[in-house]
């Protein structure tokens, strides 16, 4: 037999895992993983939501909040780029004043609500119409429906000249179809006429935007669900019932919703009637914005137009929050 190899003992102070040793020290810890516990931790805090949100926040005060708070103050501003020996001083209440005691700026209000009103109500009313027909499938009804989402595709300049084509005194069609079928004895300058001006133009703008109004509702009459209808018929329900009790409670929301994104979209672009009647005649198609844009980019008034464009934040923000509260929407 061989002799056994001796094997050293090694008593409990010497054994590094025994009880009562300290561990062995960690590993260092990898960059990457120090950064993933710093997020673990700042995940669980009350300030993780707004360090997500920051970025949005950061780009919203850029172009948003710092433009609107510039424009609220050269509103108190004398600033005209003609008279630069003016300065751009502050002049107080003063470009207010001046905007109370301007009629040019209270004919402007009636005409703004006049194209407002009158046009929303009407894109509405059609749009509710072109919608509901729409949801019935009728024959046809895709071809339909690109019909009438054709206007919205159209950009605001090439509808506005298609339509001052249309609408020529000399050369166009509707004068020609009108005075063919007797309605008119001859033909007739709409945009020179101040009592057919606004309101050739609200038609030309309602038809561009009853689109708008039809794509928002026909999407919303997809939604009722199909059980509705069939409970309706079981009772005997007409048309007119449907309508009344099924379809428009539905669309509430999605109604106050379109009114008022259209009513900002009427009342800050003037752009239509920039191309059609430049405001005249006579200031007949004189709206808020038109005025702004002509006392900023033709009389070079800015701290006036700034003036303006003050009203017409709070004009909107009032109307708005009205027409939202006495829809009652929020209610639901």
């Amino acid at each position: 037999m061989g002799v056994a190899p001796h094997v050293p003992v090694r008593f409990p102070r010497d054994n590094p895992n025994a009880r009562g040793a300290p561990p062995p020290p960690a590993p260092p810890a990898r960059e990457g993983e120090k950064w993933r516990r710093a997020l673990s931790a700042w995940s669980d805090t009350r300030a993780w939501p707004w360090l997500l949100l920051a970025p949005a926040l950061l780009l919203v005060a850029a172009i948003v909040i710092y433009p609107s708070i510039s424009g609220v103050d050269l509103s108190f501003r004398q600033m005209r780029l003609n008279r630069l020996n003016l300065g751009t001083g502050y002049v107080g209440l003063r470009q207010y004043f001046l905007l109370i005691n301007d009629p040019v700026f209270w004919l402007s209000l009636k005409n703004t609500a006049i194209w407002v009103g009158v046009t929303a109500l009407l894109e509405l009313l059609l749009g509710l119409a072109a919608a509901v027909a729409l949801d019935m499938e009728p024959p046809g009804h895709r071809v339909i429906a690109v019909i009438v989402l054709l206007p919205w595709f159209l950009p605001i300049v090439v509808a506005g000249n298609i339509w001052a084509l249309m609408l020529d005194p000399r050369l166009g069609v509707i004068n020609a179809a009108l005075t063919g079928l007797g309605v008119l004895g001859s033909y007739k300058a709409w945009f020179a006429d101040p009592g057919w001006a606004l309101p050739a133009a609200i038609l030309v703008e309602a038809w561009h935007g009853v689109p708008f109004f039809a794509l928002l509702l026909l999407a919303g009459l997809k939604a009722v669900p199909q059980e509705l209808y069939e409970a309706a018929a079981v009772d005997g329900a007409r048309f007119h019932h449907r309508l009344l009790h099924i379809q428009l409670p539905s669309l509430r929301m999605i109604i106050v919703a379109a009114v008022v994104l259209r009513a900002i979209s009427l009342m800050n672009a003037p752009d239509l009637l920039l191309i059609l009647t430049g405001g005249g005649p006579g200031r007949a198609t004189e709206i808020l914005s038109l005025y702004a844009f002509q006392k900023a980019y033709r009389e070079f008034d800015f701290g006036y137009a700034g003036a303006l464009s003050v009203v017409m934040f709070v004009l909107l923000m009032v109307c708005s929050w009205l027409y939202v509260r006495h829809s009652a929407v929020l209610k639901d």
